[in-house]
């Protein structure tokens, strides 16, 4: 009920948004996704619908949220938007290599029309009208391992983490070694351990990997895994080990949450349809998401760290958007 309350709000905001001259002419702007979510702020790609609906709300456009068959894959959507001469198509989920090279062929049909994939695989040549997109999150994940590694080192006993990632790839490997960094550098002496559940779906799967380095004497473990991870959150609640989140806020799953790193589709959708909007949207590379333009970040800080913790935590993120702290990122 929700979803559609929504889209009758996208519909009718997009009919009567503020008067323009007789004859203007409302850009014309479309997100694409395989699966039409509630704009949610505790799902990535529910916020990212957030993120339209506010510019949808704060510019003129005609606006339009489109749904295509998964297993027909975007192409012929994103080659009916092109017709219809669509000023921007924002693809919200593009991750296999086959699923670029289609969005490749209609860009080039269709060189009238900007096509913004906002989470795809890196890639560095795009036509001149398709802009990708690079996000580091090792960046925010960095300043969660620092926290971590401070809040370790204020309890008596061998200083533990733990990261649970989902499969060994670099979107999830990104995530790991910034966090993994970030807790060496606050605590030098750290032990960390890394495991694979090889499941991004099943929470039981997560839960025993975190179980399992909460065992080994982890006090912080870390959620790399989508909906399985939520499985290493309980494992974290049920020991009274502190747990960090993942993509989005996760501190409403309970007092367990130190923090949770973000990854923030709602900025990158509402920041790309304003650059539109102000003839300011650049294409033919990708646009990288990063502390600085405020893409990533942290999540609602648990209330229990000490304040000196919170403006040591402050000052490191100051260093690493200003590129004073260089944070690694996984090759592989």
């Amino acid at each position: 009920m929700r979803r559609l309350a929504f889209w009758a709000l996208v519909a009718a905001i997009a009919v009567t948004a503020a008067p323009v001259s007789s004859g203007a002419r409302l850009l014309r702007v479309a997100y694409v996704v395989p699966v039409v979510a509630s704009p949610d702020p505790h799902d990535l790609y529910g916020a990212a619908l957030l993120g339209f609906e506010r510019a949808v709300k704060h510019f003129r456009i005609h606006a339009r949220v489109v749904e295509f068959p998964p297993r027909a894959g975007a192409a012929p959507t994103l080659r009916a938007l092109g017709a219809q001469r669509y000023d921007l198509v924002m693809i919200g989920e593009v991750r296999l290599g086959g699923d670029v090279t289609a969005v490749l062929h209609v860009a080039r049909q269709f060189p009238g029309t900007k096509f913004v994939l906002t989470d795809p695989p890196v890639y560095t040549r795009w036509p001149s009208n398709v802009e990708g997109s690079i996000w580091r999150v090792e960046e925010p994940a960095y300043l969660a391992g620092y926290l971590a590694g401070l809040m370790e080192r204020r309890q008596a006993g061998p200083d533990v983490a733990g990261s649970v990632g989902g499969f060994s790839i670099v979107p999830v490997n990104t995530f790991i070694k910034g966090f993994e960094a970030g807790a060496r550098a606050a605590d030098p002496h750290i032990r960390l351990l890394r495991g694979y559940t090889q499941d991004f779906l099943d929470p039981s799967r997560c839960r025993s990997f975190a179980l399992a380095q909460i065992a080994r004497g982890a006090r912080v473990v870390f959620n790399v895994a989508g909906l399985c991870g939520l499985g290493t959150i309980d494992a974290a609640k049920r020991r009274g080990v502190w747990a960090v989140g993942v993509d989005v806020d996760q501190s409403f799953l309970g007092r367990q949450m130190l923090t949770s790193v973000l990854k923030r589709f709602d900025v990158e959708v509402y920041d790309t349809v304003q650059a539109l909007v102000q003839g300011k949207l650049r294409t033919g590379g990708n646009m990288v998401w990063n502390l600085h333009n405020k893409a990533v970040g942290l999540g609602k800080i648990s209330p229990e760290v000490p304040a000196a913790v919170l403006r040591r935590i402050a000052a490191v993120r100051a260093g690493i958007a200003a590129g004073r702290i260089h944070v690694p990122r996984a090759e592989r």
